[in-house]
């Protein structure tokens, strides 16, 4: 049986190391979802194997520091910021819209940021007109919108169709900065990629600061949240905290990204399979 088991290593060892490949191939970003799991199963493999001492040595030093290295993030310090923006996959069939409303209402944000607006829930974004009269939306899919609301006025506004982005130019007491709503379709072999290609260039080339909340549908560690990050000058606010829970495994996939980062805490799902996120961010410098 030795060389059954090396084989499984092997297999391990380019699941592992193809989930730091993102930047050769989106595959690498939807096996980096999975690191952890893959990292734990192949460091306990390869125990059986008969790789060189040294080599499996080494393995496990490597899958320990990334394990380290995500789970950290759960524990890491971050600061409040003045601006507050409330995150929410809604879920296309999702109708406590009046739970939904209290919600948010309660936890009184700037900005609110809401994917998979259907007629199931449309109801939500005429309940909170009062408080956020400025709204836009766009189209995800043909029965399905991301919508953006602001109680700050808008001075400008885009929409990319069905690429699940809308977003806002908002007059803060600060100064106007870009605030949107994504909604990423899902990773490899999903059309993630080829969407992060078409919306980038847009959001690179603002000149005003750019928020981001939304379901990216992908961790904080791989490539394709780096590539957000990079072409807006964002930073996640954290900490980290899974929002979507998938076959019993907890996804961190619905993030806010904002020029000086910002606090995170989860909302209650409401009738989502998603949590809430609610961000507390620096848009401008302090200074």
């Amino acid at each position: 049986m030795p060389w059954m088991v090396s084989g499984g290593a092997a297999l391990l060892a380019a699941a592992f190391f193809g989930s730091f490949a993102g930047a050769l191939h989106p595959a690498g970003d939807s096996l980096a979802v999975f690191r952890i799991p893959i990292a734990v199963v192949f460091a306990l493999w390869v125990i059986w194997s008969t790789w060189p001492a040294w080599l499996r040595w080494l393995i496990a030093v490597l899958c320990i520091a990334a394990m380290a290295q995500i789970v950290a993030q759960k524990y890491i310090s971050h600061p409040s910021g003045p601006v507050t923006i409330y995150q929410k996959n809604l879920l296309f069939e999702n109708d406590r819209v009046a739970e939904l409303a209290a919600d948010i209402r309660a936890a009184d944000p700037d900005i609110v940021a809401l994917q998979e607006l259907t007629s199931r829930n449309a109801a939500l974004v005429r309940d909170l007109r009062a408080l956020y009269p400025y709204q836009a939306s766009c189209a995800l899919v043909e029965w399905a919108r991301v919508a953006i609301l602001s109680r700050w006025p808008v001075e400008g506004e885009i929409c990319i169709e069905n690429q699940g982005l809308v977003g806002i130019q908002v007059a803060a007491p600060d100064g106007t900065f870009w605030v949107f709503s994504l909604h990423a379709f899902w990773p490899w072999p999903h059309g993630q990629a080829d969407q992060f290609d078409r919306i980038l260039p847009v959001l690179a080339d603002l000149d005003d600061p750019v928020v981001i909340a939304g379901d990216f549908n992908m961790v904080p560690w791989s490539h394709a949240l780096g590539r957000i990050g990079a072409a807006t000058g964002t930073t996640r606010a954290g900490p980290l905290f899974p929002t979507l829970i998938k076959k019993g495994a907890p996804l961190p996939i619905d993030h806010v990204y904002a020029p000086g980062g910002g606090q995170s805490t989860a909302r209650p799902l409401l009738g989502s399979d998603h949590n809430g996120v609610l961000a507390r961010v620096f848009v401008f410098d302090p200074n």
